[in-house]
């Protein structure tokens, strides 16, 4: 048929010039490049992912222990040997679960341990003392732990305060319950000694016991649920960028191809095809068909070579062979609508550097407001573009949407497409009459 013919020289025409290949392939890809080296090593969850830095934490346990907590310590620390508080905050810091955040050395008394910190051979010094664990059981006395720190550092000091601050709220619920009970064992005459405190602190480590290890309730230690990969940096930021820069170039793509029809009615080539036997519309079909095949192989392209170089997982088929659909139909006739418009190709310039410049920005608006809070009313802007249209049917393949969602995105793009498709159409057979 003429009408492939026509449209077969022209797609011939696109792909051997340096110049649209450029822009059809290798700046949108570059563009995602500098992204993906920036934060593809974040984003990735195996190796090259953000490690925090073992903090050596040195602790001076001058803890003498008390009656009342030798009475109650082995019902509270199931699997745990303390036979004081002292001891047991340093078998909690000393755990497994610690392990890969802290490094716990002992020290002999409270000097060692500051100077262990002063010559940064440690992060952070702890300093229980001598009568820690009898300031637990005596409902009118207080004691303090020391933490000295490395002033230079941030995060491991941190952490450590945090574990130390949950361990002692845990224990101050034991203290406040032994410090009832004493209270009412006083009023009822009858004796409040290390005997009573020892009691109430079995008694009420009992319950925990029964579910589970008492340690754990006293102090919650897990690691965080590990992230699926669609929901890490990458695809977070590196996908819609691509995403973004392939429908920004697919746009460029069909007004640079559709221009064609100005540059051969410049050059003389458009009237002398006029004068064959060919019909008018199968000539100017046959452009119109090239333009769709151009920005059809375009992203289609993109985004395979996308997903192999980048690794960016697009989604389902069929939400985003729809989501190309769309992105195909909608470029390939504002292109035809675009060029409609200009009397020659001079006027491109004003089109690539304004038009399409400023319209293909604000239809990537919603990518890059993603992550703002409330920043909805700034995404729904990019609606009022034909390439905000594109980018939402994308970004919904992206995100998982349902087939129903991706078509209904898809019928908004088809509808632009089509009067984009008859204006623009109806211009040139006008023009060319």
């Amino acid at each position: 048929m003429k009408i492939l013919d026509i449209a077969l020289k022209d797609l011939t025409r696109s792909f051997r010039s340096t110049f649209a290949l450029m822009f059809m392939f290798v700046v949108p890809l570059l563009v995602t490049g500098m992204f993906y080296f920036m934060f593809g090593g974040m984003g990735s969850s195996d190796a090259g992912g953000f490690n925090l830095p073992k903090t050596t934490i040195v602790i001076a346990n001058l803890d003498q222990g008390s009656p009342a907590i030798a009475q109650g310590m082995a019902t509270m620390t199931q699997g745990l040997s303390s036979g004081s508080l002292g001891e047991l905050v340093v078998q909690i810091l000393q755990s497994p679960d610690f392990a890969s955040l802290l490094e716990v050395r002992l020290a002999p008394d409270a000097a060692s341990a500051r100077q262990a910190v002063d010559s940064q051979k440690a992060g952070v010094a702890i300093i229980i003392p001598a009568d820690f664990s009898a300031a637990f059981a005596d409902p009118q006395a207080t004691s303090t732990l020391e933490l000295y720190q490395d002033p230079t550092l941030t995060i491991g000091p941190g952490i450590v305060k945090s574990v130390l601050s949950q361990f002692m709220d845990g224990f101050s619920a034991i203290k406040i319950a032994v410090e009832v009970s004493m209270t009412q064992a006083l009023a009822a005459g009858r004796p409040a000694d290390a005997a009573t405190a020892g009691a109430v602190i079995g008694q009420y480590t009992a319950s925990l016991v029964q579910r589970g290890d008492p340690s754990a309730a006293l102090l919650d230690v897990h690691a965080p649920a590990a992230k699926k990969e669609s929901n890490n940096l990458m695809a977070q930021i590196i996908g819609p960028i691509m995403g973004g820069m392939m429908i920004f170039f697919a746009f460029f793509t069909g007004v640079s191809t559709a221009q064609s029809i100005l540059r051969e009615d410049e050059d003389g080539t458009l009237p002398r095809l006029f004068t064959t036997p060919t019909a008018q519309t199968t000539i100017l079909g046959g452009k119109f068909l090239a333009v769709g095949l151009t920005v059809l192989v375009q992203v289609s392209v993109l985004l395979v070579v996308a997903n192999l170089v980048f690794h960016i997982q697009w989604g389902a088929f069929v939400p985003v062979g729809l989501a190309a659909l769309g992105i195909v139909a909608c470029a390939s006739s504002f292109g035809i609508f675009i060029n409609s418009l200009l009397k020659s190709t001079r006027q491109g310039g004003v089109v690539f550097g304004g038009i399409l410049t400023v319209t293909g920005m604000v239809g990537m608006m919603s990518i890059f407001t993603a992550t703002v809070p409330n920043a909805a009313g700034l995404g729904a802007v990019s609606l009022l573009v034909p390439q905000g249209w594109a980018v939402r049917g994308l970004t919904l393949a992206m995100s998982g949407a349902a087939v129903s969602q991706a078509a209904l995105n898809l019928l908004v793009l088809l509808v632009l497409s089509v009067v984009f498709f008859v204006i623009g159409v109806l211009r040139f057979q006008k023009r060319y009459a």
